[in-house]
């Protein structure tokens, strides 16, 4: 009796799974296993695009969750989960720009170049070891660096401006303060040659001169009286 009761049971098991209905429920399920299972490979495919620049590894983990067919894709979803890298790239690349907006931040703060420490953007001077910081610009008294050349604010060129300093600070003596201008050239040969001239041999030369002078004069006056006596005799 108890063999009756379980064909009983066997043969009724048998008609339910033999039912159109239910074989049409059963291909069903398969076909959404398959398609979950498939689905799951393209999913590791995208997930790991997203989490490497290396082309080929989506691929392979694609490649892992389908290698565990459609009945132990599971375990394959597991493992992947496992074993892929922890960060996106769009994740590693906000941290990046995290870490560089925070490092631009901090080198915004001023520090002192002396002595390291914190100074405020409006310091002159550092109070800690009295480095000076900035300076004002006498045109439009704002704060600029030590090293600018030019005012950002109002244009003042500091160059040219401490150029002009540094010439006015040279002292010019008026014209009538100057000392007379030294003499020509000519003058000192002149006396060396006063110098080196003796007085006494221009006296020969003079009366030299003078001697054949007063003869020819006595000679001319001489020819005169005669050719004046002359006519006077004869008559």
């Amino acid at each position: 009796m108890n063999l009756d009761f379980l064909s009983g049971i066997g043969d009724a098991i048998a008609a339910f799974f033999e039912s159109p209905l239910v074989q049409l429920g059963l291909q069903a399920i398969g076909v959404y296993v398959v398609i979950i299972w498939l689905a799951s490979a393209y999913w590791a495919f995208r997930d790991m695009q997203g989490r490497t620049a290396n082309p080929v590894v989506p691929y392979l983990a694609a490649a892992l969750v389908v290698g565990f067919t459609p009945v132990f894709f599971i375990f394959g979803i597991l493992v992947y989960r496992i074993i892929r890298p922890q960060e996106r790239l769009g994740d590693a690349y906000e941290r990046g720009l995290a870490e560089e907006a925070l490092i631009a931040e901090i080198e915004q703060i001023e520090h002192c170049a002396t002595c390291g420490r914190k100074v405020h953007e409006e310091w002159i001077i550092c109070p800690t070891c009295r480095t000076r910081l900035k300076r004002v610009c006498p045109h439009c008294s704002k704060l600029v660096g030590l090293e600018w050349s030019i005012c950002a604010w109002c244009g003042r060129d500091f160059e040219r401006r401490e150029a002009l300093a540094a010439v006015g600070s040279v002292p010019v003596r008026p014209i009538r303060d100057r000392a007379p201008a030294p003499a020509p050239a000519a003058a000192p040969v002149a006396a060396a040659a006063k110098v080196a001239t003796p007085a006494p041999m221009a006296e020969p030369a003079a009366a030299a001169v003078a001697v054949p002078t007063v003869r020819t004069t006595r000679t001319s006056r001489s020819a005169a009286e005669r050719s004046a006596r002359g006519p006077t005799t004869s008559g």
